[in-house]
């Protein structure tokens, strides 16, 4: 549940590890918020996603993965097989989140939030496929959108500005 309609910083959510985290630790972070998948083309995005984290993290910049299984079935495993898979093929460091929906009646609460205030293409709401992401400012607010095929490197320069 959000507390707050202009911030993301009313929200929660659970760690891979089960951990309940509320997004106000992220506060004064510049975030990029990412709907990710283990089995899916767009996978090898981690890669990209992993090294903007490694540039960028010292100067306060987050990443955070949620994975979702809503398009495609694309990520079948559990917390720990998700886990394992990020951090062995892609030596995945950032915060990643439990298994949500993204879209539907049983979507996540910050999801929900994300795609009112940031619609897609032609006013859409809805997610269209795994690895849309959300560029968040130090306040908590939305920046932009990015579709699927949008390569985290070319997310670097709206990083950097935030920064």
């Amino acid at each position: 549940m959000s507390s707050t309609t202009d911030s993301i910083y009313g929200f929660t959510a659970e760690t891979l590890d089960g951990a309940t985290v509320g997004l106000d630790a992220y506060r004064g972070k510049v975030l990029l918020i990412v709907n990710t998948a283990s089995e899916c083309g767009f996978t090898p995005q981690y890669k990209g996603l992993q090294e903007l984290y490694t540039l960028y993290a010292a100067r306060g910049f987050e990443v955070l993965g949620f994975p979702c299984n809503q398009f495609g079935k694309q990520e079948p495993g559990d917390a720990a097989q998700i886990g394992s898979f990020c951090e062995t093929n892609y030596g995945v460091s950032f915060p990643m989140f439990a298994k949500i929906d993204v879209n539907g009646p049983k979507a996540h609460p910050l999801f929900k939030y994300l795609t009112q205030s940031q619609p897609g293409v032609l006013g859409l709401e809805a997610i269209k496929w795994n690895f849309t992401k959300f560029l968040i400012d130090r306040d908590g607010r939305i920046v932009k959108r990015y579709a699927p095929i949008t390569k985290p490197d070319s997310i670097a320069d709206d990083v950097e500005k935030l920064l």
